[in-house]
């Protein structure tokens, strides 16, 4: 008679590439890990990439949402009753964010997903546990899990931000603002954008996923005493042990602080909640269930500056951070997400065009970037593609993963330049991101420049906590009306971001393009339009 739970069947989507990294042999058997396994919700899910379905969803309260779209009691028991089987220990189970959380050494890990884990080194000495192949679960958890994340601990993203000078070094208060054409605050950008002028963001709160860096909070206080702004409050939550870790400007504070800093200055009386989790798909995918469903802070925002080109992630990591942003859909919760920094080429360089995840999930407002020129008066001479070299240039392109939804069926998308395939096309909308025409930031005590899709995510989102404010709602997916009415956005007729040899890349054109989407957004006529 077979025993419980001693036949395996691959996980569909798990399968990984083995790191390009030196391999230095297998990983220590007794060391402690923890991964999250997703569990398939106990009702379908309704598509809001469905016109139909969309027009009518009304959102739901996250204790609704955890009733009808939740794990069931028994799936989360059928994998508590595994992990017992194994010897790991339960670390959380949640219904709503549909997770368990396990812990257990090495051996116990391999033994149960029929893995071998190896440690990797990497040129700058750094190492991380990798696996190469399929996960492995117990025919009684098929069709029950979607997903295992942490038995590889690689790097998952990277932060989307670029400095003045094009690298991160000492450039004092001075020598940053005197050397860009023309520097904003983003409570600037706010006037120039038209954005709602009676409104601070107050009742707001929003989300920001950080995978690295830290913030010091009398820097945020100089800052906003600096702009004459109200200093916004600023909380930080730990997942899966990430914290608050400042180091120096030119670490990924830099990062932090943008997000910050931006996103409160145009919403300068929300609360700012930052999620810090490890750089991993696992961290990253924890920290972003957390901010969806969080039932204390309940951000009606996320902002997103990190990713990673598409190719890198696995199905299932692409189907579980879509699964989780389709939920925040439901919740009434809008996710901006960075576009990308190194154009059609998205830091890959094979000689195919890429786009940027999560920025190709089709429901989040993925962001790209401008270049900004304003007159004396603050207002717009000029505003062109952001591309200013092969590493310095706004993300867009054509997923090769996600199909194109309905909402762009008139936009035009092109079919992938590499495949064919009719696929979701970004970014949604634009705004500035070329660091001489950048974001003036105080960062680890110093003030400096700094550019990339990274700023436009929190711009955007706190326009969408000043929208929120003024309708007295969470506006939620926003995608199918912005589609609907692409006259709010100021559109971007000039310029490219093609940075792969052979000319592969895209143009920007009249109406939607897949270098700035439908434009930068007039902040009162989107608003009109999300009523």
């Amino acid at each position: 008679m077979r025993n419980q739970f001693s036949s395996h069947v691959s996980l569909k989507g798990s399968e990984k590439k083995a790191p390009s990294a030196q391999k230095i042999g297998r990983v220590n058997k007794d060391e402690i890990i923890s991964v999250t396994l997703k569990i398939k919700p106990k009702n379908e899910m309704p598509d809001l990439l469905k016109a139909s379905v969309n027009d009518k969803i009304i959102p739901l309260t996250r204790e609704a949402f955890q009733e009808q779209f939740g794990a069931s009691l028994l799936d989360v028991e059928k994998v508590e009753s595994f992990a017992h089987h194994f010897g790991l220990s339960i670390i959380e189970s949640n219904l709503g964010q549909r997770m368990v959380e396990l812990r257990g050494t090495v051996n116990q890990m391999e033994e149960a997903f029929n893995v071998q884990l190896d440690s990797y080194k990497q040129d700058n000495g750094e190492q991380f546990r990798g696996r190469t192949g399929v996960i492995q679960i117990p025919e009684e958890l098929n069709g029950v899990v979607e997903g295992v994340f942490g038995l590889d601990n690689r790097e998952a993203a990277r932060f989307k931000i670029r400095s003045l000078d094009g690298k991160f070094d000492n450039m004092a208060d001075n020598t940053a603002l005197k050397t860009a054409n023309s520097t904003f605050f983003a409570n600037q950008l706010a006037n120039i954008y038209n954005y709602p002028k009676d409104a601070t963001g107050k009742k707001q709160c929003i989300a920001i996923i950080e995978m690295g860096g830290g913030y010091r909070k009398q820097d945020i206080v100089n800052y906003f005493e600096k702009i004459k702004l109200n200093v916004p409050k600023v909380i930080s939550v730990s997942v899966d042990g990430g914290h608050n870790h400042p180091t120096d400007a030119n670490s990924a504070d830099s990062e932090v602080m943008l997000d910050i800093e931006v996103a409160g200055a145009v919403a300068p009386d929300a609360t700012i909640v930052v999620y810090f989790a490890p750089n991993t798909d696992k961290g990253f995918l924890d920290a972003i269930s957390k901010a969806v469903h969080d039932k204390h802070y309940k951000p009606s925002v996320i902002s997103i500056s990190w990713g990673s080109n598409e190719a890198r992630w696995t199905q299932q990591s692409l189907d579980a951070f879509n699964n989780a942003f389709s939920a925040a859909a439901l919740l009434g919760v809008t996710v901006c997400c960075a576009a990308g920094d190194s154009g059609s080429d998205d830091n890959v360089g094979d000689g195919l065009v890429h786009v940027d995840f999560p920025s190709s999930s089709p429901y989040v407002l993925a962001c790209g970037g401008t270049k900004l020129n304003v007159d004396s008066n603050n207002k717009i001479i000029s505003e062109v593609v952001w591309h200013e070299s092969n590493n310095s240039a706004t993300g867009g392109g054509v997923s090769e993963f996600f199909p194109m939804p309905a909402y762009q069926n008139k936009a035009k998308v092109p079919s992938s330049l590499n495949s064919g395939f009719k696929g979701r096309g970004t970014p949604d909308i634009a705004a500035v991101a070329d660091p001489s025409t950048g974001y003036n930031i105080l960062v680890d005590g110093q003030m400096m420049v700094f550019g990339g899709t990274s700023a436009v995510a929190p711009l955007m989102a706190g326009l969408i906590a000043l929208i929120n404010e003024k309708l007295n709602k969470s506006v939620g997916f926003i995608n199918p009306k912005l589609y609907a009415n692409p006259g709010v956005c100021n559109d971007i007729v000039q310029g490219n971001n093609i940075t792969v040899s052979g000319n592969k890349g895209y143009v920007a054109q009249t109406g939607w393009d897949a270098c700035t989407g439908n434009g930068s957004a007039n902040g009162i006529k989107l608003m009109d339009v999300l009523q």
